[in-house]
C-alpha cells in the first residue's frame, strides 16, 4: 500500500473515532479525503469536490458521496436518520441541506445532471423537487 494512501486511511480512520468517542455529533462538514475516499453508493472514489455530498447520521456514521444523484437514491433506498447533509458548492463552500438548490449540469460523475448551488440562485429546483 502505498504511503500516501496508508496515512489517508489513518487520518480518516482517526477522524471517525474522534467523532464518535467525543459523543458530539459534527455540526460541520468532516474532510474528504479526495480521490481516496469511496461514494456511500456507488463505491467509485469521490474525487471532484464540486460534485460531492455529505451525510452525518444521528449516530455519527459519516458518508460521502460523489454525485448528487447517488446521495438521493441512498437517502431515498436506506432512509437513515440524518444529523446533517451537506452539498459541496463553488471552492470550498459546502452547502446545508436546508438551504440548497439544484440546477441543470451538462457532466456529473454518475450523471444526475444536477449540481448544488444555494437555493436562492435563479432557476434553482429545491431539495424537494429533486428527490426521486
Amino acid at each position: 500500500m502505498k504511503a500516501g494512501l496508508v496515512i489517508a486511511v489513518l487520518i480518516a480512520a482517526l477522524v471517525a473515532l474522534v467523532v464518535r468517542g467525543s459523543g458530539q455529533l459534527p455540526d460541520a462538514p468532516v474532510p474528504v479525503a479526495w480521490d481516496r475516499d469511496v461514494c456511500g453508493h456507488c463505491r467509485m472514489h469521490v474525487g471532484d469536490p464540486r460534485h460531492a455530498v455529505q451525510l452525518i447520521t444521528d449516530d455519527g456514521a459519516v458518508t460521502n458521496f460523489d454525485d448528487v444523484g447517488c446521495a438521493l437514491r441512498y437517502l431515498r433506498e436506506r432512509r437513515p436518520r440524518v444529523h446533517r447533509l451537506w452539498f459541496h458548492g463553488e471552492g470550498e463552500t459546502w452547502i446545508p441541506a436546508d438551504q440548497v438548490g439544484f440546477v441543470a449540469a451538462a457532466t456529473t460523475p454518475m450523471g444526475s445532471g444536477l449540481i448544488a448551488v444555494e437555493l436562492h440562485t435563479p432557476g434553482a429546483r429545491s431539495l424537494d423537487e429533486v428527490q426521486p
